[in-house]
């Protein structure tokens, strides 16, 4: 800065709101406090998104040795289940995660208030509370260690009972009743485990009932070799919708309190008993399809068990009435990102329809090729988490600053981890498609496919951090309008792209609608606009 307080042209520059995405740049790596804040969030909770994928690739392995027709069955299938439990559940998901987040942290600010009130009322040194309020647990652990130190110098050394110490009376000391872990009244939990139950019947409904036209929609048609193992997969699985729902709803709450281990915890459990009962039930127990499913759904409801039991340890999760349920929010920021995942899931569906219609050779390989793409994307989702739960968090602080350090950092961070995996899925798809098929004409397709999932995760990677980075900021309008624009562009790519190279042209379509998503990203931020508008001051 100039000498006489005013900026320079120079400095004028580089404080556009583009340049934030360049921020400590060099510190990307550094594991500084909002590296490990970010770190301790997106870990877990990128094992906990890779678990589930990693587990339906185990199921796409050994389904794809019953045969080829059962793999692009399943295939089928799984596209639909997705589009339709995505539709229902990830704006209740996304929004959860924000206000949990935003109704923890002015539920603890208020609680620290609280108790730095109490304790100066209390014997205890003025200035010593003032530092206590900080920090919440400080606070607790230093009452406790006082309690334990005036016990001590009121019993002797002959171990006789004494009067109270000459420091402390014991009314003088904090009640430890006030510090005991209580339940949190989170009325966004509640809520948000209504809408997964309700819903998660209504998708049961609608698949069992709608099974055979979904899948006309999708080019299985009335004599395919793949209507009946679709079928049968698809109805099946549909059992297990309501506890796919409340469990993600669940983990929404979870990522709320920035606690992403439990949810962890309970998708590896959930999918390692998937693990296990696959070959059982569709080898030994010749069910071929149909044991791939009824595995599947039995560890969602395992899943399910295991977080509503933790939740209830720590949430009251029935309030006193349901006016406390902030239902009118999660409505109208529900339905601004149920467009947006009607839009972003109509362009991978309507890829994987294209698919089906080359063939069931060619749908088999783009079921493999698109499995890995989404599976290590979907790793992104951890950093999304994180970057979408500390921001909400400074948001509700009002620290500006510290929201825009998280959001670089976090972008940053996505775009290293993008440029490793595109290094990673390329050498893994190269070698390792042999563990999906062993149809030397899958494979050959597959090999086609490398390039496009593979180089696209880079722009992968910032798409689905952006969507964290924008919920963060509730930022929903803008995401689900910018999402609708997307859509529209890349369906038409699809479209044209597909008559024009059949396989190829998908996968470049696919590629464009990545790039666009990203671009919204950039956009919005780096014009400052928005919740961002604070950048151009």
């Amino acid at each position: 800065m100039a000498e006489d307080g005013n900026v320079t042209p120079m400095e004028r520059k580089w404080k556009h709101p583009i340049f934030v995405f360049f921020k400590d740049a060099r510190l990307v790596l550094k594991m500084d406090s909002i590296g490990r804040a970010i770190l301790s969030i997106a870990v877990p909770a990128a094992m906990a998104f890779a678990a589930d994928p990693i587990a339906s690739l185990i199921d796409t392995a050994f389904i794809g040795h019953i045969g080829a027709v059962e793999l692009a069955a399943v295939g089928v299938s799984i596209s639909i289940f997705n589009q339709v439990s995505k539709i229902a559940i990830f704006p209740l998901v996304s929004i959860t995660t924000s206000f949990v987040a935003e109704e923890e942290t002015i539920e603890r600010l208020n609680s620290i208030a609280l108790k730095g009130t109490n304790i100066e009322k209390s014997s205890i040194n003025g200035e010593e509370a003032k530092k206590l309020m900080k920090d919440d647990v400080k606070l607790e652990n230093l009452v406790n260690g006082l309690i334990k130190n005036d016990e001590k110098e009121m019993a002797p050394e002959d171990g006789s009972k004494t009067g109270p110490s000459k420091h402390m009376t014991t009314k003088s000391i904090p009640n430890k009743a006030v510090f005991k872990k209580q339940k949190r009244k989170i009325p966004s939990a509640s809520t948000a485990l209504l809408f997964g139950a309700v819903l998660g019947v209504i998708v049961t409904i609608l698949l069992v009932f709608l099974a055979n036209p979904l899948l006309n929609l999708m080019g299985v048609k009335h004599g395919s070799n793949m209507l009946l193992p679709a079928h049968k997969y698809l109805t099946l699985r549909a059992l297990g919708a309501p506890a796919v729902l409340l469990s993600l709803a669940m983990q929404g709450v979870f990522r709320g309190f920035k606690d992403t281990k439990t949810p962890l915890y309970a998708t590896v459990v959930g999918d390692v008993v998937n693990i296990i009962l696959d070959p059982i039930l569709i080898f030994v127990c010749h069910l071929g399809v149909s044991g791939a499913a009824i595995a599947h759904v039995l560890s969602q409801y395992l899943i399910s068990i295991i977080l509503l039991v933790r939740l209830m340890t720590e949430v009251d999760l029935l309030p006193p009435s349901m006016k406390q349920l902030p239902l009118s929010r999660f409505l109208k920021n529900g339905f601004l990102l149920l467009f947006k995942v009607l839009a972003a899931t109509s362009c991978v569906t309507l890829a994987a329809s294209l698919a089906t219609r080359l063939g069931e050779t060619t749908m088999a390989a783009f079921q493999i090729c698109l499995q890995v793409w989404l599976t290590s994307s979907l790793l992104a989702d951890g950093l999304a988490v994180a970057g979408q739960a500390l921001i909400a968090t400074a948001f509700a602080e009002k620290d500006y600053e510290k929201a825009t350090s998280i959001a670089a950092r976090v972008l940053q961070m996505a775009f290293v981890m993008g440029l490793l995996l595109a290094l990673l899925v390329g050498l893994g798809l190269q070698f390792g498609s042999k563990m999906f098929t062993n149809d030397i004409h899958v494979k050959h397709i597959i090999t086609i496919g490398i390039p496009f999932v593979a180089g696209t995760q880079p722009i992968n990677s910032l798409a689905f951090v952006f969507d964290g980075v924008n919920f963060g900021a509730s930022d929903f309008a803008y995401s689900a309008y910018s999402m609708i624009l997307v859509a529209l562009g890349s369906i038409g790519s699809l479209f044209g792209l597909y008559k024009v190279d059949g396989f190829v042209g998908i996968w470049i379509a696919l590629s464009i609608f990545m790039g666009l998503r990203a671009f919204a990203g950039i956009w919005r931020m780096g014009t400052g606009t928005g919740p961002w508008s604070f950048l151009k001051k």
